[in-house]
């Protein structure tokens, strides 16, 4: 079962100031997440929230059954857990 990405205002904005080869990389390993539940998925401690890793960029997200609500984009580098 498929399930629906759905982005935050915030995550939004983060996803279009990607770069472009970055933007498709995370474009491509969310569609795999979305469609087969395939990827390098964790629940950090202390986090309501998951993340995905894709190469140096987190996905910080929300599921249910049926949508994927993504919270961030951004470096592992960076702020990325401290948004969590």
């Amino acid at each position: 079962h498929i399930k629906t990405l759905i982005f935050t205002t915030g995550a939004a904005k983060d996803h279009d100031s990607l770069p472009a080869e970055a933007r498709d990389a995370v474009d491509n390993a969310l569609s795999d997440y979305a469609v087969s539940g395939r990827g390098d998925v964790k629940s950090p401690q202390g986090s309501p929230y998951d993340r995905l890793r894709v190469g140096r960029y987190r996905v910080v997200f929300a599921e249910d059954r049926v949508t994927i609500l993504l919270i961030y984009i951004g470096k592992r580098e960076t702020t990325t857990y401290k948004r969590m």
